[in-house]
C-alpha cells in the first residue's frame, strides 16, 4: 500500500477519534471460540460516532508504530508495579495511538509467547486487553481485542494452570467458568457479545481479571500459594532494588502517572504515516485490499 512518507497524522489530516457511546451495545453472539468468517464479513452499524474516518484518510496507508520522545518505551511492567493492582478505567475514545498501542502489546505478547495480555499489564489504566490464543504472530485473523468487557453470564467450573507474563515463570492451578458470555468492543468500535470456551474463556477471565488489579494468584488456593510465596518475594525485592537504583519510580510517583493517564487518555505508542514497507513488525493496516 502506498503513504505519505514521515507525516505524522497530527500534521497532515485531523486526528481521527472514534466516541464511545452511551447507548446499547450491537450484540452479535459468536458460538464458537473463534471469530467466524459471518462475523468478519458482517456489516453491523457502529455504535461509535466516526468523526474522521480511517478509510477517508487514506485506502491504502500502512501506520508506522512510533514511540514519542516523551514517553517510555512501552514494557510489560513485573509483580511488584502498583498497575498490577490498578482497577483500569473504561475507554471513552478510540484514536490512532490506541490502535498502535494495540499493535504493540500484541507484538510485546508474542515476544514474551503469551496469549493474552491485558493494559494494566504495559502500565496503562485502561479497560481493554488483546488476545491470540494461537500465540503465534502469522495468525493474525485469530487476534482479539476487547475494550471495556464486562462478562455477563457464566457456566460451569473447572480448574486449570494458568500463567502471567508479570509473574514470569510462575504457575498454578485456578478454577474458572467453564463457559462464559462477554460484552464488549472490538478495536473499530463496534460492540459485540460472545460466547466461548476451553482456552478462550480462561484467558478472557484472567486478563480481565487484570482490569479489576486481580491477579491468578489470588485465585489460587493458600496452600499452592504459599509454595510460590519465596518467588513472589524475590520478585518483589528485584522490583524494590530497580526503585532504589532510581530506575523505576516510587510506588507513589507511578500511581501518581497511572492517575495523570486517566484524565488525559494518552498512549505510549505514536502513530505517524509512512512509505510502503515489507516490514510487517513495524506497520499497521489499516486496509482490507490485499
Amino acid at each position: 500500500m502506498s503513504g505519505v512518507r514521515n507525516a505524522s497524522i497530527s500534521e497532515s489530516v485531523p486526528e481521527s477519534r472514534v466516541i464511545l457511546p452511551s447507548g446499547t451495545l450491537v450484540r452479535h453472539s459468536l458460538r464458537s471460540c473463534l471469530l467466524d468468517q459471518h462475523f468478519r464479513d458482517a456489516t453491523m452499524p457502529s455504535p461509535f460516532s466516526i468523526q474522521h474516518s480511517f478509510v477517508a484518510l487514506s485506502q491504502k496507508r500502512k501506520w508506522r508504530l512510533q514511540q514519542t520522545e516523551r514517553r517510555p518505551l512501552m514494557e510489560i511492567v513485573k509483580y511488584g508495579h502498583p498497575a498490577l493492582r490498578w482497577k483500569a478505567k473504561e475507554l471513552t475514545e478510540l484514536t490512532p495511538d490506541f490502535k498502535a498501542t494495540v499493535r504493540a502489546m500484541f507484538d510485546l505478547m508474542y515476544e514474551a509467547h503469551g496469549i493474552g495480555l491485558a493494559a494494566t499489564q504495559v502500565g496503562l489504566p485502561y479497560r481493554f486487553f488483546v488476545v491470540n490464543t494461537t500465540a503465534d504472530p502469522k495468525e493474525t485473523e485469530e487476534e482479539l481485542v476487547f475494550i471495556n468487557p464486562e462478562i455477563i453470564r457464566k457456566k460451569g467450573n473447572v480448574e486449570g494452570e494458568e500463567g502471567c507474563l508479570s509473574l514470569p515463570e510462575l504457575y498454578g492451578e485456578v478454577a474458572r467458568a467453564e463457559e462464559i458470555v462477554l460484552e464488549a468492543y472490538d478495536i473499530d468500535g463496534q460492540g459485540f457479545e460472545m460466547e466461548c470456551s476451553e482456552i478462550l474463556a480462561r484467558v478472557i477471565q484472567h486478563e480481565n481479571d487484570h482490569l479489576d488489579g486481580v491477579l491468578f494468584i489470588d485465585r489460587m488456593k493458600p496452600d499452592e500459594v504459599a509454595e510460590l510465596q519465596a518467588n513472589l518475594d524475590d520478585m518483589e525485592m528485584q522490583f524494590r532494588q530497580l526503585q532504589s537504583a532510581g530506575t523505576l519510580a516510587s510506588d507513589e510517583g507511578l500511581k501518581k502517572q497511572l492517575s495523570e493517564m486517566e484524565k488525559t487518555f494518552e498512549f505510549p505508542i505514536k502513530a505517524t504515516l509512512s512509505a510502503d514497507s515489507d516490514d510487517a513488525d513495524s506497520e499497521f493496516d489499516d486496509s482490507d485490499d490485499e
